[in-house]
């Protein structure tokens, strides 16, 4: 990988140059129309991780766009491979010397599928489109909106200073919607070529539309099917019924014995043992403000003694996401052969995702169900992580996005959703930090994704704020002296 010159033949820093004028310059790129044009450009590359003709766009999207836009900002290129993963990465580096902050940036420039037919009239997943003040298009929060609202603040903050102040690092990889397939392994081979101080990425949405946010982990994802299979064909319920047994109420069966009636996980090793304090006291500053078209909260169901939040952030759910057994199209007066439910658990810090699997067979053995058969899907996902409320660096960029945006920071210890930051608090032991450019009512992963102008624009103030104040004496000091992550 190139990289450019040592700090001393890097330009000196402008005298008269300020924080102030980065904002104001980043910001200028919403104003301008040069970030429209850039992610417009970006969203009409179909992206399409789950789709396998999709494989040229992947490394269009990178050698296109990613690779001339970092080597503009004076990053040397690297796109790397893994043989267990489908798509390529893209590591950029761009190092300015020894006893500065080293941060390392992450973004994935895949997307779902476009449901291109589901969109409304006049929009398309692959034309970025402004209606009111809001963008439309695939992939304008999931990931390329945000990723690339990044790189802008950090250009802002290159061209304001005349050099960044800190050493930085990029990870862009292509596979994220498929699970990050080869991501862990790949970092494992090149933990050296990632080593940094702090993660600072942006993924997921803010817990408010106005409401800046800062997140520190997420929940983990185990997805699984049930199924039970008795036999080879339907048999009359009238004359068979009561003789033979029934798979669609083995598995009810077997489902209630694992979730109860008002959402609480019943099966042993699938919860944490309780919740730090620290996390504890960081939920109870929380504050939602539920969109209009946002579910109703219902705060009787999960677990007896959460707070709604603490069920999101902190515990463990069971979902039921399909149920089918027979014909529900056309039913039949058949006692069905099989019975077929796929699951999924989301998971907090603080369960030991090896055993999931063991601990569930053991249980339903326990009550008498062992002709329910259990299959992981074929959908990797990640594993819970977050790091403490308390640690310094999640102090410091606290600070930094209050002196932006004069709003006190949502600090979420883990995003109820799911995204690949064990990686980087397992394998490059990074303490976490994510700020978030989305909001909750985005539709992602649905038609017509979007995200207000607004949000753009203080996401573009915030950033520029985060990475000016990546330069400064205090930043510096953090690096200096690490402070071991707490990852309970």
């Amino acid at each position: 990988m190139s990289a450019v010159p040592a700090a001393t033949a890097l330009p000196a820093a402008r005298p008269d140059a300020s924080r102030d004028a980065a904002i104001a310059r980043a910001t200028g790129h919403l104003d301008s129309g040069s970030l429209f044009t850039t992610l417009a450009r970006r969203i009409a590359i179909p992206t399409e991780s789950q789709n396998p003709e999709r494989a040229p766009d992947m490394q269009r999207y990178l050698r296109d766009e990613m690779i001339p836009a970092f080597e503009a900002m004076g990053f040397g290129c690297r796109v790397l491979e893994h043989a267990k993963a489908q798509a390529p990465f893209l590591v950029a580096e761009r190092r300015e010397g020894d006893g500065l902050p080293t941060v390392l940036g992450y973004g994935h420039g895949d997307v779902i599928r476009g449901q291109d037919d589901r969109w409304k009239p006049g929009l398309s997943p692959w034309t970025l489109t402004e209606r009111d003040g809001v963008w439309f298009g695939r992939g304008v929060v999931d990931n390329k909106g945000q990723h690339t609202l990044n790189m802008a603040a950090l250009d802002a903050v290159l061209a304001t200073r005349g050099r960044l102040g800190f050493n930085a690092k990029f990870l862009i990889e292509m596979g994220e919607e498929t699970g990050s397939p080869g991501l862990r392994p790949l970092c494992e081979d090149h933990a050296a070529l990632l080593a940094a101080d702090v993660l600072i990425a942006s993924d997921g949405p803010r817990i408010a539309t106005r409401k800046p946010t800062l997140f520190l982990g997420s929940r983990g994802g185990l997805g699984f099917d049930l199924i039970v299979e008795a036999r080879a064909g339907a048999h009359h319920s009238g004359n068979w019924g009561g003789l033979i047994s029934n798979p669609g109420v083995i598995l009810a069966h077997a489902i209630a014995s694992m979730v109860g009636p008002k959402g609480e996980v019943r099966v042993p090793g699938w919860v944490p043992d309780g919740i730090p304090d620290s996390v504890r006291d960081a939920i109870a500053r929380l504050r939602f403000e539920p969109g209009p078209d946002d579910p109703v909260i219902e705060p009787d169901w999960g677990e007896p003694g959460l707070t709604p939040a603490e069920r999101v952030y902190a515990w463990c759910s069971i979902e039921v996401l399909a149920f089918e057994t027979g014909n529900p199209r056309q039913p039949v007066n058949a006692i069905p052969p099989r019975a077929w439910a796929r699951m999924q658990l989301r998971y907090s810090v603080g369960v030991d995702p090896d055993t999931l699997i063991p601990k569930l067979r053991a249980f339903l053995d326990r009550q008498g169900l062992r002709n329910v058969r259990i299959e992981l899907t074929r959908e990797a996902m990640f594993r819970a992580s977050r790091i403490d409320p308390q640690h310094p660096w999640v102090q410091w960029a606290a600070r930094s996005i209050e002196r932006t945006t004069q709003i006190e920071a949502a600090i979420l210890p883990s995003l109820g959703g799911s995204l690949p930051n064990d990686v980087f608090t397992e394998v490059l032991k990074l303490p976490t930090l994510w700020v978030p450019h989305s909001h909750p009512a985005s539709a992602n992963h649905a038609p017509n994704e979007n995200v207000p102008a607004s949000v753009l624009r203080e996401g573009l103030a915030i950033m520029a704020g985060l990475y000016w104040d990546l330069g400064e004496p205090e930043a510096r000091d953090l690096a200096a002296h690490p402070v071991p992550i707490d990852t309970r």
